[in-house]
This record gives structure tokens, sequence and C-alpha cells, in this order.
């Protein structure tokens, strides 16, 4: 869990009393609602979608950047309950010009400041209205914990986790790229060229990150485990590509020198992660590292190292890779 600004008190979180409005100059009715006329109202749909920090994996860049120092554990996919933001919206009256959405929370700015937010982030109206974008209320068939946005939050699977705001009280329709706090570079935002380790990049050289990039994780078995030679070794994991699907996994015992498929399961929904598992069998007593490397369905891979260094640490995808002693 990862938060911009101070949760809110667990006192001011009442469903009974919540609202969320739907304003902005993009937005045909502006329209108050009810926790429970959402949930009335609307249809309701469920999907398990991937959230990941955009600095995931941050930790492995060198130079460092400044932040939360990840290394592979900033991503999730539970399930979310909740209603389309694109009936929501449309009910509201969408104008011809509206390009972004934005969203306003209740968490409040780290300095206690009332008037300012926390983080105030959006997305496009191209993402904002696709069926899987929800406003939801439950996670895991559960009220959403509290650390985890209760009793509303937004959810934008595939994208920076930052999209997907907690506490939601407010969405507005812009006509414009959304403005609130966070928005502006180099907050979640990367060069648009490439650059060297250690680049001062200008502001106006940043562009604002949108899907996530194909990556995948060993989870199973932990790393620096003995395994004795002669027997297979289950190993097993997630993969994920953003807006896109994974379409191979494949895995290496020799530092990337050669490849095997594994078997890669179908995602539950679209932007939910996918599972994999492979069998491997080692040729000799030793030290190995077995390697993962996910390839997305229009043909790009993970790398084997750290790619794109920039100045936030953020889109790490290297190959995850583990630790094994074979004896």
């Amino acid at each position: 869990m990862r938060n911009n600004g101070l949760v809110p008190d667990i006192k001011a979180l009442d469903p009974e009393s919540w609202t969320l409005e739907i304003a902005g100059e993009s937005c045909e009715k502006p329209t108050t609602f009810t926790l429970s006329e959402l949930k009335s109202r609307f249809k309701h749909y469920s999907y398990q979608l991937t959230l990941e920090c955009g600095g995931n994996g941050r930790s492995e860049f060198v130079p460092s950047a400044s932040g939360n120092q990840w290394t592979t554990g900033a991503v999730a996919c539970p399930k979310f309950t909740g209603v389309r933001l694109r009936d929501v919206l449309e009910a509201c009256g969408i104008k011809d010009d509206a390009v972004y959405i934005g969203y306003y929370a209740a968490d409040l700015h780290p300095s206690g400041d009332a008037s300012k937010a926390a983080i105030s982030r959006g997305v496009p109206m191209s993402k904002a209205l696709e069926d899987e974008t929800l406003i939801a209320w439950a996670m895991n068939d559960e009220d959403i914990p509290v650390l985890n946005g209760y009793p509303l939050r937004l959810v934008c699977g595939g994208w920076p986790a930052s999209t997907s705001g907690k506490w939601l009280k407010k969405i507005v329709v812009r006509n414009k790229i959304h403005d609130g706090n966070k928005m502006a570079s180099p907050s979640y935002s990367v060069p648009k060229y490439p650059v060297a380790p250690g680049t001062q990049v200008p502001d106006e050289d940043m562009q604002i990150i949108g899907s996530m990039p194909v990556k995948s994780l060993i989870t199973f078995p932990k790393t620096g485990i003995t395994h004795k030679l002669g027997e297979t070794l289950q190993v097993r994991g997630h993969a994920w590509a953003g807006d896109l699907d994974v379409r191979e996994l494949h895995v290496s015992i020799d530092f990337g020198a050669t490849w095997q498929k594994t078997e890669l399961r179908a995602p539950a929904n679209r932007l939910a992660w996918q599972h994999w598992n492979s069998e491997l069998s080692f040729p000799e007593k030793g030290y190995y590292e077995i390697w993962a490397k996910a390839v997305d369905s229009e043909g790009k891979a993970q790398p084997m190292v750290v790619p794109g260094w920039n100045p936030k640490g953020y889109l790490n995808n290297a190959c995850h890779r583990i630790a094994v002693q074979i004896v």
C-alpha cells in the first residue's frame, strides 16, 4: 500500500453519508451521488484488475532515484466490484470537448493543509470510458479496506496505481489534461527520449506515464532455496502487460543463454495478470539462477537488464530472477 497523503480519519469514512460529485467544465449535468444511489442506479461489475506503482522496482536504478525503494512488491491484482465510470459519466453528460478526467479524494496533504490536495491525478477519456474502469466499493468480495480507499475508490487497471484514487470524493471531466497535484512533471513522468543515467531532464521534455510495460514475477519458490539434483522443480508466477495481454512467458536457467517456454494461462478478464508455471530440471550440481521473461501481445519482451534510466525511477520491468543451489 502506498499513499501520497495522510489516511483520512476512520470516523470520516461513513458509507451512509458518503457522496461522490461529478463535475468539471466538460460535464453537462454536474451531479452528486450518495453511495447508495450509485449502487441502486447503475449496474454492478466485477473485474480482477492489476494495480502497480509506477515506481515498482525503483531500487534497481543506478544512480538511484528518490522515492519508495520498491523491489518487486508494489503490485497486486484484486477483484474489484463497483459501477463503470463510463455509465456514471454518461448519466451526467459528457461534452464533445472532453479529453481527460481527474479525481479528488479525502486524504490530507502531508502538511495537514486542508486547502491542498495530497494527490489529484487522472486519465484520458479513452481510458476513463473503458469497460474495466470502475468506481469501486468492494475488493475481493468485501468492503475495500481503509488503507486501500474505503468506502469508494477509482480503479484504472494497467496504468500507474496513482491514477486509481482512493477515498474518492469527486471526479471532474476536463477539456484539457487534468492539472491536479502530481500531474505535472516530473511526477509520474518519464523522458520523451532515451537519456544517460544521471541526466537532468527539463520538465518540458517529460511525458506522463500511461499503460505500464510488460512484466513478470517468480512467486514460487523463494530465492536462495536448495534443491536436489534429479528432481524437477516446480516454478510459478504472474505476468502482466498494462493495457495489453501477455502472449508468452519464458524461463532460463543459464543466465539468458537459452530460454524455454512455459505454460501461460489466459487472464480472468482484460487487465488482470496471468498465471504461469513450469517444471525445470538441472543438468548438474551447483549454483543457478532462474530468470523469467514475459512477451506482450505486441511482441515486446522484458529486458534482461534495468531499462530506460529516468530521474524518478519509474517503469523498471527488468527480468525477475531467483537463486537456486542444486545439491
